[in-house]
C-alpha cells in the first residue's frame, strides 16, 4: 500500500497535522497509531488527579475551541474526550489504522520514498512522513539498588495500575515532579499512610483552579468570539512571563521572594516549609502549579522524607540515614525518558537517526534533519516550553510542515532535504541563546542532556517561533525533481 503522506501518532500533533492537510486539500494520507484509540499522552496517563497545568482554553486547538470545559484547568478525561471529538468532527477515524506500531522507517534513495515496517509484518510506503510521537512517552525509573526485589505492587504514574486498590495501604511515592504533585493529593485520602520521597524540592505555585459554571459554558456556546478573546487573554498573560526566564540577579531575587512567600503561606510548619523550598533558582526546572499539593503534605497520615533512598527491599525502602520505611506499594513519579527516536529511522546511506544525533537530538526549527528527506517531526528537539502552551508550538510546526509538503508537490520535487549548514547555524543559535537563560543556571533537570546541553526547550518566546515558522524557506533545503 502506498500513501502520499503517512502521519505517525494520533495525539494533538498527529490529528492537528491531518486536519490542516485536509483544509489545504491534501487528502491522500493515513494516520498510524500503535494503540487502539486516539489521545496520545492524554490516553496513556490516567493516574488519580491527572490534569493539565495550562488553562483549558489555551490547551486546545485555536481553530476548535471548546465551550464545554468544566474547569479552568481541564482534567485528563475531558482532554481525552476533546481529542476524540476532534477526530470524529473532522472525519479522521476512518483514516486511522489502529494497533499499527511503526517499528522502522527507511528512506529508499532509488525510489525516493519512505518504507514503513509495521509490527506484524505489514509494510507501507509514503512520499512524506510526519512523526508525531512526542518526546515524553517512555517512563523513567530511578537506578535504586533492589528496585525489582520489592514484594508489593509497583507502578509508574504514566502506566497507572487501576487493578491495584491502594485503600489502607502504606504507599511510597518516589519523585516530586509534575505528576507527583497531582498523584499525592489524588491518593492521600484513600491510602492508610503515604510517604513522599523527595530528592529535590520543586517550585510549586498556586494553580488557582476553579469550576467553569454551566452558565459560563452556555455563554461561550452562544458567543464563540468571547471564547476566542478569553483564549487570547490567557495567551498574552502567559507570554508576558517570557522575559522572566532571562538570567538576571534582580529577577531571580524577586521571583524567589514571591514564590518562597507562597510556600510559607501555604505551609505553616516552618520545618516542613524549609524542606519544600528549592535551593536552585526559580524556573531553572519547570515551575509546577497546584492548589492541593501542600495541603496534602500537611495531613497527619502523610510524611515527607528527604533522606535519600539507598536501597529498596521486599517490604520497604532503606534511607541514607539508616532508617527503613515499611511500604505495601510504591508509585514512581519519576518522569520520562526524553527520546525522539522511538521508531528506528534510516535516512540517506542507511544512516540511523539515533547515530546521527549521537547524544544531541537536533532538528531545524525542531522539524527537519539533513539526510532524512521528506520527513518532519512535530514537537521535536528544542520546541518544548517552560512558560506557555505547547499547543501553540504544535500548530506553528504543523503550518510549516504542511507548507513544505505543498511546496514540494507544487514544484514536482521528489525529495526535500535540509542543508547541513542550515541545521548547524540553527543549533549554534539555539545553544547561544540558552546560555543566557535561567535553566542554564546550574540545576539538574530533564531539560538537559548528559553534557548539560538543553536540546529540549525553545530558547525564546512563542511569538518568535510562530514568526520563524510562518513561511517555508526553500533556500534552506536541497531538492531534486521527480523522475
Amino acid at each position: 500500500m502506498h500513501t502520499q503522506i503517512a502521519i505517525i501518532g494520533t495525539g494533538f500533533a498527529g490529528l492537528g497535522t491531518a486536519i490542516h492537510l485536509q483544509k489545504r486539500g491534501l487528502t491522500d494520507f493515513v494516520l498510524l497509531e500503535e494503540a487502539a484509540s486516539v489521545g496520545g499522552t492524554w490516553r496513556d496517563n490516567t493516574y488519580p488527579g491527572c490534569a493539565c497545568d495550562v488553562p483549558s482554553h489555551l490547551y486546545s486547538f485555536s481553530f476548535e475551541l471548546n465551550p464545554n470545559w468544566s474547569r479552568q484547568f481541564a482534567p485528563q478525561d475531558e482532554i481525552r474526550a476533546y481529542i476524540e471529538h476532534c477526530a470524529e468532527k473532522y472525519g479522521l477515524m476512518p483514516r486511522i489504522e489502529f494497533n499499527s506500531r511503526v517499528e522502522e522507517a527507511r528512506w529508499d534513495e532509488d525510489d525516493q520514498l519512505w518504507r514503513l515496517s509495521i509490527r506484524g509484518g505489514r509494510t507501507l510506503t509514503a512520499s512524506f512522513v510526519v512523526f508525531c510521537l512526542g518526546g515524553l512517552r517512555e517512563p523513567r525509573f530511578p537506578q535504586i539498588p533492589g528496585r525489582d526485589s520489592f514484594a508489593g505492587p509497583t507502578m509508574h504514574s504514566t502506566r497507572w495500575r487501576h487493578d491495584v486498590d491502594l485503600k489502607g495501604l502504606r504507599v511510597g511515592v518516589i519523585g516530586t515532579g509534575a505528576s507527583a504533585i497531582q498523584v499525592v493529593p489524588g491518593i492521600a485520602e484513600r491510602t492508610g499512610h503515604l510517604t513522599l520521597f523527595q530528592r529535590t524540592a520543586a517550585w510549586v505555585r498556586p494553580r488557582q483552579d476553579a469550576a467553569i459554571s454551566p452558565r459560563r459554558q452556555a455563554f461561550y456556546r452562544r458567543f464563540p468570539l468571547a471564547m476566542q478573546l478569553e483564549r487570547a487573554r490567557i495567551y498574552a498573560r502567559y507570554e508576558s512571563r517570557w522575559p522572566l526566564f532571562k538570567r538576571g540577579e534582580w529577577v531571580d531575587r524577586l521571583m524567589r521572594r514571591l514564590m518562597e512567600k507562597d510556600i510559607r503561606r501555604a505551609v505553616r510548619d516552618t520545618q516542613l516549609a524549609d524542606k519544600l523550598i528549592p535551593a536552585y533558582k526559580p524556573a531553572c526546572k519547570r515551575v509546577l502549579l497546584s492548589d492541593d499539593f501542600y495541603p496534602a503534605l500537611q495531613r497527619e497520615d502523610v510524611d515527607l522524607e528527604v533522606s535519600r533512598i539507598v536501597e529498596i527491599v521486599p517490604d520497604g525502602a532503606v534511607l541514607a540515614d539508616g532508617r527503613k520505611i515499611e511500604l505495601d506499594a510504591i508509585v514512581y513519579c519519576t518522569g520520562f525518558e526524553i527520546e525522539y527516536g522511538q521508531v528506528q529511522i534510516y535516512g540517506n546511506g542507511g544512516v540511523n537517526l539515533i547515530d546521527y544525533w549521537d547524544r544531541r537530538p537536533r532538528a531545524y526549527l525542531g522539524l527537519t534533519v539533513p539526510g532524512f528527506p521528506n520527513s518532519f517531526t512535530i514537537l521535536g528537539p528544542n520546541t518544548a516550553l517552560g512558560h506557555n502552551s505547547v499547543i501553540v508550538m504544535i500548530e506553528a510546526g504543523i503550518r510549516y510542515t504542511v507548507a513544505a509538503i505543498e511546496y514540494a508537490l507544487d514544484n514536482d520535487l521528489a525529495d526535500l532535504d535540509l542543508r547541513e549548514d542550515a541545521l548547524a547555524a540553527f543549533v549554534s543559535e539555539v545553544d547561544s541563546k540558552h546560555r543566557g537563560l535561567v535553566w542554564a543556571s546550574g540545576c539538574d533537570s530533564w531539560y538537559l542532556g548528559e553534557d548539560g546541553v538543553n536540546f529540549t526547550l525553545w530558547p525564546g518566546s512563542t511569538l518568535a517561533y510562530i514568526q520563524r515558522t510562518r513561511h517555508f524557506d526553500p533556500s534552506m533545503y536541497r531538492s531534486t525533481g521527480a523522475e
